[in-house]
């Protein structure tokens, strides 16, 4: 077995591994690089290794950043087959179609400016008709805990990560290895954080020779869950004795059902206004939500039985979903008194920008962030304390009050990762997916294990 990394390699997004082994090229992830503008160019990059060489795509989740580049892979050439759980794949056609109407926008958007200055045009990475050739590669559904053949000599096994609704740690594993004596390695995708509404606690993979594993909150341990419920429900409480606004920039999977379910059990137990309007403005989040619906296998025994009698996870009394890019205009003129969910988590597009500058600039309204914040994101710059941000050409005073509740976050903690990395008991440790910075301080936590950080395009013998 030999492994490359082409993404995620001492930085958090873009996922995106290459295992060879019994003659096939595997790539575990293809994921968009999300962050700062100058990213753009990087996605659209070679890839480190030819797509056409490539015959399967293993695909951990649904979130953008390990997704989000499938239709260039396949616009460049893959004609492989693509294997995912049945959440996994339904989720990840709402994410692909997504970014690529986003794409085009923003393609059309800089066209108009292009045209004006004599400049040549800039195409999209891809768009929807890409988008539907990459769903076309969708082969096989991965079940958990049931192994699949790629060769006679090799198989991979599924194994529910907690992270997102469908996600999956991958285990790979050839009865004959290089040597004739048999080779192992685990992908551990995003892995969740225990404890969570909704979904499965992150399951642990038999132990395996390599290990290759997330490190995003590899140097902190996460605030209690219930603490953080507790200040999610005192954030609106405040704001709505301001009369202002609460504004929750939302990631479209899991964070959204997540704070729906929180806000609906913050209802029932009467912490909550009955009459409080929730907005969820994100067309993705509804989409989202509805496929949750479709897939209670994937959820907790807790909330799996109550769901199979008849009880709606994620409906609340004053719930509206905002659809139509209309009604999303219309929030802008609210004076106070609601919770307005919308994309994107990391406030680098969508909705949520709208209205952050119609709320941004208010002493009585307030920005609850629930969420990861990359570096070089909006969502970030305002947690840094920024006083002022630019939107739509507008430079916005930030007097509203801020709120960051770590404890929402869907990615295991420090302990949590040790601990999953230790049940492994792997000779080598392969650290990805999180800031270098991070990943060196959980690396020094690490003990009999040889360990590695690689960067872009090195490799790894297994």
């Amino acid at each position: 077995m030999r492994l490359s990394f082409h993404g995620a390699d001492r930085e958090v997004t873009g996922s995106c591994h290459l295992l060879e082994a019994a003659g096939k090229r595997i790539l575990i992830d293809c994921g968009l690089y999300q962050g700062s503008r100058e990213l753009d160019e990087e996605n659209a990059g070679d890839f480190g290794f030819d797509p056409r060489s490539v015959d399967y795509l293993l695909l951990t989740h649904a979130h953008l950043d390990h997704c989000g580049r499938i239709p260039l892979l396949v616009k460049r050439g893959f004609t492989g087959e693509i294997i995912a759980t049945a959440a996994t794949r339904e989720l990840a056609r709402l994410v692909m179609l997504d970014a690529a109407r986003l794409h085009e926008e923003e393609a059309e958007h800089a066209a108009r400016h292009a045209h004006r200055r004599g400049e040549a045009m800039r195409k999209p990475l891809y768009g929807t008709l890409d988008v539907l050739d990459a769903l076309d590669r969708f082969g096989r559904i991965a079940v958990y805990d049931e192994p699949f053949a790629i060769t006679p000599t090799l198989r991979a096994t599924f194994y529910d990560a907690g992270h997102i609704l469908g996600s999956a740690s991958i285990r790979i594993e050839d009865s004959e290895g290089t040597a004739g004596s048999g080779a192992s390695v685990v992908f551990s995708g995003d892995l969740g954080n225990s404890g969570r509404a909704i979904l499965r606690d992150p399951q642990c993979p038999p132990p395996a020779d390599v290990v290759v594993m997330e490190t995003t909150y590899g140097d902190r341990a996460h605030k209690a869950l219930a603490p953080s419920i507790e200040e999610l429900y005192g954030a609106i409480t405040d704001t709505f004795r301001r009369g202002g606004n609460v504004v929750i920039p939302t990631f479209a999977l899991e964070r959204a059902q997540e704070i729906l379910y929180y806000l609906r059990e913050g209802v029932d137990a009467g912490r909550l206004p009955r009459s409080m309007p929730v907005y969820l403005d994100s067309p993705m989040a509804i989409s989202a939500t509805e496929v949750f619906r479709r897939h209670p296998e994937c959820f907790s025994q807790k909330d799996r039985a109550s769901f199979d009698e008849g009880n709606d996870p994620f409906m609340l009394p004053g719930l509206r979903f905002t659809r139509d890019a209309a009604d999303s205009m219309a929030l802008n003129t609210l004076v106070g008194g609601a919770v307005i969910m919308a994309g994107s988590g990391m406030c680098t597009g969508g909705r949520v920008r709208h209205h952050l500058r119609h709320n941004l600039w208010r002493h009585d309204s307030s920005v609850v962030f629930v969420g990861y914040a990359a570096h070089g994101t909006l969502a970030r710059i305002l947690i840094d304390g920024a006083k002022h941000v630019n939107l739509f050409g507008d430079d916005v005073p930030v007097h509203a009050r801020l709120y960051t509740i770590n404890g929402f976050s869907a990615h295991a903690d420090c302990d949590e990762l040790l601990a999953w990395q230790k049940a492994l008991r792997p000779k080598r440790t392969v650290l990805v997916h999180g800031d270098e910075e991070v990943m060196r301080s959980f690396a020094t936590r690490l003990t009999d294990t040889e360990v590695h950080m690689p960067g872009p395009g090195d490799e790894i013998e297994v």
